[in-house]
């Protein structure tokens, strides 16, 4: 088995954006980060490999939140980075991305997590 084979799911990845903006009255500008709306790598392929312990869901109203710690496998070279948006083309769910670890050349691994509102780490 093709390591290219293990890799079954889709994903799009989203790099944040540093901008320098003021809230105006005078007041100096500070950074604010945001996402694009178009996906800076569009379809790539991963492995979201999920634990079902790695899970949790709390019930709200007026909708349960899914708080969860994904491994998330991708090829050599793929450019992820810390903070990225991941959204999985298949759930369409968001998740941000924890410190990439190359894996001797051979390939990528980033842990991922969602929580209720999806904000930087």
């Amino acid at each position: 088995m093709a390591f290219e084979d293990f890799l079954n799911h889709l994903c799009d990845i989203y790099h944040d954006r540093e901008e320098q903006k003021t809230p105006g009255y005078g007041l100096p500008a500070s950074p604010s980060f945001s996402y694009p709306d178009v996906p800076d790598i569009s379809e790539q392929q991963c492995h979201f490999g999920v634990k079902s312990q790695s899970v949790t869901i709390t019930q709200t109203a007026p909708a349960n939140l899914m708080d969860a710690k994904i491994k998330l496998t991708l090829p050599a070279g793929t450019d992820v980075r810390r903070n990225d948006k991941i959204v999985d083309c298949m759930t369409g769910l968001e998740y941000t991305a924890e410190q990439p670890i190359n894996i001797r050349g051979h390939h990528v691994f980033v842990y991922i997590k969602r929580t209720g509102g999806q904000k930087a780490l």
